[in-house]
């Protein structure tokens, strides 16, 4: 039975990470977020359109488009503790596939032609739900994101540096706790690594222009 559930996780994960929030958020405002800034619709592009207050609201749903299909399957994940290595392994994939899926659905949203923004709320709402291996690691990757932010006041920036963090976190907690093998928790190493990739591919134009000197910054004077 909890093989059979995941499939339907899947794809609810993916439906409900394609929920346009930002755009909503724009558009009950009477804006075109596309149309405004960098064009993207999270968090970082409602804050130029609408403010902060807005930007906020729009990163708090953006998590827990990642938090929310993490936390209903942890039942189904934690039953692996009941199976064989083999198994246990097999259920953290399927566990794993289900944030995976809220990530391409913010990245790849069905409802709005899959052009949406770059995961990283809903990448770090995935950490958190991800009990215990991530949720750590996602709150390393908070504190990194916000002193990167406060110090050179770059979102893109901060957001790729605390990607980098984010699997150097992990794996020095497999060394550092004790029951933590990474026989049995490789596929959570690998996928923290994955999701920093795509992060850091998905700023790509903002790669250039911090290079370049032309990105923009928040929290000016």
């Amino acid at each position: 039975m909890t093989y059979r559930l995941f499939p339907l996780a899947i794809v609810g994960a993916y439906l409900l990470g394609s929920i346009p929030f930002g755009l909503l958020i724009a558009r009950a405002h009477g804006k075109d977020l596309r149309a405004i800034g960098s064009g993207n619709i999270g968090a970082t592009n409602v804050s130029r359109a609408l403010g902060r207050r807005w930007a906020y609201f729009c990163f708090v749903l953006d998590v827990l488009k990642g938090l929310a299909p993490m936390l209903a399957t942890l039942p189904l994940a934690k039953a692996a503790s009941a199976h064989s290595q083999g198994e246990e392994v097999a259920l953290l994939w399927l566990w794993l596939a289900v944030g995976c899926a809220a990530i391409a659905g913010h990245i790849f949203p069905i409802y709005v032609k899959f052009k949406g923004g770059k995961g990283v709320a809903t990448s770090f709402g995935v950490g958190l739900g991800l009990w215990p291996y991530f949720t750590v690691c996602a709150a390393v990757f908070a504190v990194t994101w916000v002193a990167v932010v406060l110090t050179w006041r770059y979102v893109s920036l901060a957001s790729i540096a605390a990607s980098v963090v984010f699997p150097l976190a992990l794996i020095l907690a497999i060394i550092l706790v004790p029951g933590w093998e990474f026989g049995s928790l490789w596929p959570v190493v690998v996928t923290a690594v994955a999701i920093p990739v795509m992060v850091i591919l998905r700023h790509r134009e903002n790669i250039k222009r911090l290079l370049a000197g032309t990105e923009s910054k928040i929290l000016e004077s």
